[in-house]
């Protein structure tokens, strides 16, 4: 499934690895492109749409619903 967040608090690469690596503890396997001019992060995983989102708020950023 492929998977649009928009992510509120991205600024840097830094948050671009800290998401990128949020979504990889989830599934390992996930393709992850970051738009860090429009907040969207496109995951490409089999993983739920929820557990993917709880994963990058736990890493301090924002999923908008």
């Amino acid at each position: 499934m492929q998977y649009t967040f928009q992510v509120q608090g991205m600024t840097c690469g830094h948050c671009e690895r800290a998401v990128v690596h949020a979504v990889r503890q989830v599934d390992t396997d996930a393709l992850v492109k970051v738009d860090l001019a429009t907040g969207q992060v496109i995951v490409e995983s089999d993983k739920s749409r929820e557990a993917l989102a709880n994963a990058i708020q736990e890493e301090g950023y924002k999923v908008a619903a």
